[in-house]
């Protein structure tokens, strides 16, 4: 059985959460060694890394950020994947996300310059639409 196109830009993006995830930790568990930081279990939620250098947070925000508008992703590719055979569109379209939400987690975790992160989101946002439409036209 061959494998849809449509599934390597979902390994890839999924792949990326990991190499975000490694990051975050590579860069918090040092911060938190540097601040004599001890885990507080009654700590609100997020006050003591608020209490991290930005950049540091910028990491674990971005991987949260890779946990929310990105499941969409996984669902609509795999339901295109499954459900037609692969378009050069929808494959194209499908690259052109993982590439904005790869751009958009390297300009929040080296730069956060929201403005640019904000047309990278919005930009990615409207292909993931497109790609949602499509998907809906397929299984209907």
């Amino acid at each position: 059985m061959t494998s849809s196109p449509l599934l390597a830009p979902v390994v890839a993006l999924a792949l990326w959460t990991h190499v975000i995830l490694v990051w975050m930790y590579a860069t918090r568990l040092p911060a938190m060694r540097a601040a004599r930081m001890r885990p507080d279990p009654m700590a609100t939620r997020g006050a003591q890394m608020s209490t991290l250098p930005a950049r540091v947070r910028w990491k674990a925000d971005n991987y949260n950020h890779l946990m929310e508008q990105p499941t969409v992703f996984y669902a609509v590719a795999i339901v295109l994947a499954l459900a037609t055979p692969s378009s050069t569109l929808d494959l194209a379209l499908a690259w052109t996300y993982v590439g904005l939400r790869i751009a958009h987690s390297l300009f929040q975790v080296l730069i956060n310059k929201i403005e640019v992160r904000f047309l990278l989101f919005i930009s990615s946002a409207l292909v993931l639409i497109v790609l949602t439409i499509d998907a809906a036209l397929a299984v209907m």
